[in-house]
């Protein structure tokens, strides 16, 4: 049944109003929906978990909402993969999977999202060898303009499976995802304080020796927080309940939103908050099943813009930005987050072709964040950097063609596959053209 209600994202920055909202039970009234948006002129948009910065789903044709398409549809133990619906969440997949004895290879930080949206913008986390997790897709059914489904893999339609894999929605609408599994293992998680130039200098040999590396930059200081997830035999050893409560919640979410909120009613605080946080940074050890290492709570609200760099150049890339925050008056109360990638074969991945560095910035939200972003965001292009799908940034057809080597690759089948534009919204014609 078709209704109509207002759309927001996570954290509000992006709003929409449908002319229809509606929720497919199966795949077959998927196709019915997108039909019938056909025969009415109406453009088709299907969101996720509204955790893109972007208007990348936001439409005022039909609206699909992914609620009723969800659940595992198959477990192939020999192939060594899991089929789920469209709008599975990650927590419910990790969840299930983990009760059957396995796991995805590689997570980002959180697991709100479904497993389309984030897989089609690019969702990622930070591994040597394990790439985003949109690398981990084996096969995908696409409910293509007119209505057909597609279904493609590297060996079905494989140009397709090229491009849909990180497709933004401008090929079709997504119906189901199978991933490749492989048998539930550990991580050993240490985090632990390191000064941004200790840091900065050993990051090639940090990302070397971990399976999975990633630190956090609290500008206004020299502090940063680093976490080194490697595999190991065991035994499992979480964190304690109350540990991790207060350590997570408390002070990584309740504490850290009341001093973003000073920090916003105050700027001129800010320096000394982020002093404050950088010196209750501490070092502790643990070992978990995967998504329990991977991921973490999130919920103090943001903005974000985040850049991939040529692995090779991070390092000048961070101290410049260093250096501009530093000469600057800005006040940033968030720290810079940074993630590594080795090259994946993805048309529009973010990592494509190259080894590749992340480096995040973010704003709390309700925070003036435009000269920031603006100022980092000249610093990224300047290194050819890609912005990621979902996060703020002003780039557009021109720009990305010439640092995505495959960008006409994508464009063209976009031509086939969705001519009359049924998928299109003023996000995707101004990244991918008319």
């Amino acid at each position: 049944m078709a209704t109509t209600r207002d759309w927001h994202n996570w954290a509000g920055n992006v709003t929409a109003r449908p002319a229809r909202d509606v929720a497919p039970a199966s795949v077959e009234e998927l196709r019915a929906v997108v039909r019938q948006a056909a025969e009415d002129g109406l453009t088709v948009k299907a969101v996720g978990s509204g955790h893109s910065f972007t208007p990348v789903a936001a439409t005022d044709g039909v609206l699909i909402r992914p609620d009723r398409l969800t659940g595992v549809r198959a477990l192939d133990r020999e192939a060594g993969t899991v089929t789920v619906e469209a709008g599975t969440g990650l927590r419910a997949l990790n969840v299930a999977l983990a009760g059957e004895g396995l796991s995805l290879t590689n997570m980002g930080d959180i697991m709100e999202q479904t497993v389309s949206g984030a897989t089609s913008t690019g969702t990622h986390g930070t591994g040597r060898d394990s790439a985003a997790l949109a690398a981990q897709i084996r096969g995908l059914e696409l409910v293509t303009a007119d209505g057909s489904l597609l279904t493609c893999s590297a060996h079905d339609n494989p140009e397709v499976f090229a491009a849909a894999r990180i497709g933004l929605g401008a090929l079709g609408v997504v119906s189901a995802i199978t991933f490749a599994v492989e048998p539930l293992f550990l991580l050993t998680a240490r985090e632990e304080p390191m000064t941004f130039d200790e840091v900065t200098a050993a990051h090639d040999d940090l990302h070397a020796e971990n399976d999975h590396f990633e630190f956090y930059w609290f500008p206004h200081t020299d502090n940063c927080s680093t976490k080194r997830n490697n595999r190991t035999a065991g035994p499992r050893a979480p964190l304690g309940r109350l540990r991790g409560w207060v350590e997570d919640e408390f002070l990584a979410n309740g504490v850290f939103q009341a001093l973003s909120s000073a920090g916003r009613a105050v700027p001129a605080a800010v320096p000394t908050i982020a002093r404050m946080v950088g010196r209750g940074l501490t070092t502790r050890t643990y070992t978990d099943i995967p998504y329990r290492v991977f991921t973490s709570p999130r919920r103090v609200r943001f903005v974000e813009m985040e850049y991939a760099v040529p692995r090779a150049v991070v390092r000048d890339v961070l101290h410049e930005l260093k250096a501009m925050i530093d000469r600057s008056d800005l006040r940033i109360n968030f720290p810079v987050e940074v993630r590594t990638a080795p090259a994946d074969d993805i048309t529009l991945s973010a990592a494509s072709g190259r080894d590749t560095a992340y480096v995040a910035v973010h704003a709390y939200r309700g925070t003036p964040h435009s000269e920031y972003f603006t100022a980092a965001e000249r610093i990224f292009t300047a290194y050819d950097g890609r912005p990621h799908w979902g996060k703020l940034h002003s780039r557009d057809a021109g720009y990305l063609a010439g640092v995505y080597p495959r960008f006409g690759e994508f464009t063209a089948l976009r031509d086939r596959l969705d001519p009359d534009r049924r998928f299109a919204n003023p996000y995707l014609r101004r990244v991918l053209g008319e």
